[in-house]
């Protein structure tokens, strides 16, 4: 009797163990169908999506390096260019009473200070312009103190973030 139990149990077993191996070969069998069918691909080819993509980042790269270079040589274009523009109108003939206000100093400057200040003194029977350049916010001329200013207001407009 006990022989038999354990021939029923071990039969038992090894058809348990036979219905486990099928059922994992059957699922095999699916999962590389699936998988076939996914690299293969009916409508997209996943190995072609990934060939396509790769290429794409790849553009994508490029078109990265193409656009630093260029801010890089609109940065430094930027930094010559006037960045700050500020002006101070004044009346240079305080006791007469002649001219007003109509007189003005404006600073035009880049990020370095570079550039020049413009003066035009207004008088009833004629305007007079000056230009004075600008080197790293000095000037080899003697600047009013209108200009001068102008030329601080300016320089601090560069200097705030706004």
């Amino acid at each position: 009797m006990q022989i038999q139990l354990d021939q029923n149990l071990i039969f038992f077993i090894a058809s348990v163990l036979a219905l486990f191996i099928i059922i994992l070969i059957i699922w095999n069998f699916v999962l590389q169908k699936r998988l076939r069918n996914l690299v293969r691909g009916k409508k997209i080819n996943l190995e072609e999506s990934l060939i396509e993509n790769y290429k794409r980042l790849e553009n994508l790269e490029d078109f990265r390096k193409e656009t630093e270079t260029s801010l890089n040589i609109v940065d430094k274009k930027l930094r010559k260019s006037v960045r700050a523009i500020k002006t101070i109108r004044f009346n240079p003939f305080k006791g007469s009473g002649e001219g007003g206000n109509q007189s003005f100093s404006s600073a035009f400057l880049n990020e370095d200070g570079d550039g020049v200040i413009l003066t035009a003194l207004y008088h009833r029977e004629r305007i007079s312009v000056f230009a004075k350049p600008l080197n790293q916010s000095k000037s080899t001329f003697e600047l009013t103190n209108e200009e001068k200013e102008a030329m601080d207001e300016a320089l601090e407009s560069l200097r705030s973030p706004n």
